[in-house]
């Protein structure tokens, strides 16, 4: 019997899906299964200041719709560490996030909890260009 694949979490906000966003899920999918703690329309509007341009059962559903991912969960908590509660709930193996999003808190918050801490290489798929919702919205408001 074999035994049961790592489980790994990712947290964001994946306010406008793209494929810099589908990169990192199936990077992070490549370690286990994965598991997504989504941040609320209150996180981001908390963190960013403005509201998300879809709304939360939205962003979850469209991620449940990927392959590489196994269960969405909407963020319980308020702000950077809003996925928190969620740790004694998947009970993750690995926490996995981009280096945008990395910092020494978060990291010392997961890995004093005995859980393995990786940053992601951001690399693009095949030939894309890496995104970042950030230029998306600088473009679209140029345009």
């Amino acid at each position: 019997m074999s035994s049961p694949r790592p489980k790994v979490l990712v947290s964001g906000c994946f306010d406008v899906l793209h494929s810099g966003h589908i990169a990192f899920l199936e990077e992070a999918a490549s370690y286990g299964d994965l598991y997504v703690s989504l941040g609320s329309d209150r996180t981001i509007l908390f963190l960013k200041h403005r509201p998300s341009l879809y709304n939360e059962e939205e962003r979850k559903y469209m991620l449940e719709a990927l392959r590489c991912v196994k269960k969405v969960y909407i963020g319980p908590d308020l702000g950077k560490l809003d996925f928190a509660p969620l740790l004694d709930v998947v009970k993750p193996d690995i926490f996995f996030v981009n280096s945008d999003g990395s910092d020494d808190e978060k990291r010392q918050f997961v890995e004093n909890r005995g859980i393995r801490y990786i940053v992601s290489s951001r690399i693009p798929h095949a030939n894309l260009p890496a995104r970042s919702t950030t230029a998306i919205r600088s473009a679209i408001h140029q345009a």
